[in-house]
């Protein structure tokens, strides 16, 4: 059997005027999980829009089946390449977040759609197309990675992504935050699930080099799971980056746990520093917590912080902006994100705010524009801001502002790692471009291997 599996650039991905590096950062292992489902004797590639153009390879592709992986600024993407497919007689099955909330959408441009996880619906699928007779939709009920077969991880193009050595050990989160994208992709089962410790050591032991990424949602959501898991990578020398809650990064032990088995960068969702927002957004878990202490605890443990910040809440004014990025340099944090808040389809947001969303162009939903009437600015003031955040806080001035109050080493990681990120999108656009950037790892590596001679010798 012949298989082609498509991951589609996103919109904002598709600039062409540059390519930014988080477009180039990681490989489609979701397909790649897919593919280990396959037979050896299935033919089977996997085609990633993001680092590849696919004009050329998929115009006259006809396998004997084609997988698609839509999200919602890709959809109408995906959709194109479905309806090219299906008219050459291809048949294409169509999952991911985006088909999850609207089934029925993408159920017009799909022979078959999956909706939620594919870990149980995949295999059962396969079964049925090789006998000739399959479903129109199949729907996850059943939720565990027990058994999970290794990932295809040949089928990935691995110089084309600064990090290859992407990792995700656990399904879902636990928390159920209104504006969350993936909490209706886990409705009708376990909403947060997780990999035997041993296979995920490994998985992890089964990757070249030094550097990880988790791109789990809450690696530290299960701690009894994440203290077996860094008790097993401690001494394995890896460095490596994940994400992880408030209240997860103030529990006690867990973080130092992380810090010695490795972890140097931290994502964390702080959302808005107005408190009176978290309690509407459902963000139970920063309720209450102070964020200065969440900076300090990962600081203090060696590890560099990627805040999340959104934009446009309810209880958010025109001062949200200058007020979020002063704060930001203040407790210095190495990188901000910032996302004006978008009322995804299948989400608590989208249905509370219906009456308030101006368009349903899905291209548009990618968190850099305004879909709905806000209540505490004008819609061109939350883009103005939105805009004038990121300058802001990425200027050379604020970052070093941000760094001169750390140690030598923590202050040239932050420097090397905050000015490497936003400062040199045209050279990142040049080694995507040509394929090249896998060169840029070991800059990584060593950017987060810094660290101050005081926190080494504290953990001696």
């Amino acid at each position: 059997m012949r298989v082609t599996m498509i991951l589609p650039a996103l919109t904002e991905a598709t600039s062409p005027l540059f390519r930014p590096i988080k477009y180039s950062l990681f490989p489609p292992l979701g397909l790649a999980t897919l593919a280990a489902y396959l037979g050896p004797d299935d033919d089977v590639r996997i085609l990633d829009e993001h680092v590849q153009r696919l004009d050329g390879i998929v115009d006259d592709d006809t396998p004997d089946l084609v997988v698609i992986q839509v999200y919602i600024t890709s959809a109408r993407r995906a959709y194109e390449l479905a309806d090219a497919y299906r008219a050459r007689g291809v048949t294409v099955a169509l999952g991911g977040l985006h088909v999850t909330s609207l089934p029925e959408e993408a159920a017009a441009h799909a022979d078959v759609i999956f909706i939620g996880p594919g870990e149980d619906t995949w295999p059962s699928f396969l079964a049925d197309f090789r006998r000739g007779s399959y479903a129109s939709r199949y729907v996850s009920s059943e939720r565990t990675l027990v058994g999970l077969p290794p990932i295809r991880r040949d089928l990935i193009q691995r110089g084309r992504y600064l990090v290859p050595n992407s990792i995700v050990v656990t399904r879902g989160c636990p928390h159920h935050c209104d504006f969350c994208y993936k909490d209706a992709f886990f409705t009708g089962g376990k909403s947060f699930y997780t990999q035997l410790v041993d296979d995920a050591l490994a998985e992890i032991d089964r990757l070249p080099g030094r550097h990880l990424y988790f791109l789990d949602d809450h690696l530290f959501g299960n701690k009894r799971f994440a203290a077996s898991l860094f008790d097993g990578m401690r001494g394995m020398g890896r460095v490596w980056q994940a994400a992880s809650t408030v209240d997860a990064i103030l529990a006690p032990d867990l973080l130092e746990k992380a810090a010695a088995a490795g972890l140097r960068s931290m994502f964390v969702g702080l959302e808005t520093i107005n408190a009176g927002n978290l309690p509407e957004q459902r963000k139970r878990q920063n309720v209450g917590r102070d964020y200065g202490a969440v900076v300090r605890r990962l600081h203090d443990a060696g590890v560099m912080i990627n805040a999340s910040f959104v934009f446009g809440m309810d209880g958010d004014g025109p001062d949200v902006f200058d007020r979020t990025v002063a704060w930001g340099v203040e407790h210095g944090l190495e990188t901000a994100t910032f996302h004006i808040m978008t009322p995804y389809p299948g989400t608590a947001l989208h249905r509370r705010m219906a009456s308030r969303i101006l368009h349903e162009d899905w291209d548009l939903y990618d968190t850099r524009h305004v879909v709905y009437e806000p209540r505490g600015m004008t819609a061109e003031q939350l883009s103005d801001g939105y805009w004038r955040a990121y300058r802001d806080f990425y200027r050379w001035g604020s970052i070093w502002r941000g760094a001169s109050g750390k140690p030598a080493r923590d202050r040239l990681r932050h420097l090397a790692y905050a000015g490497g990120w936003k400062k040199f999108e045209p050279l990142w656009d040049a080694l995507i471009r040509s394929g090249q950037v896998l060169r840029a790892l070991p800059l990584l590596e060593r950017a987060l291997s810094l660290r101050s001679r005081q926190d080494l010798q504290s953990r001696v």
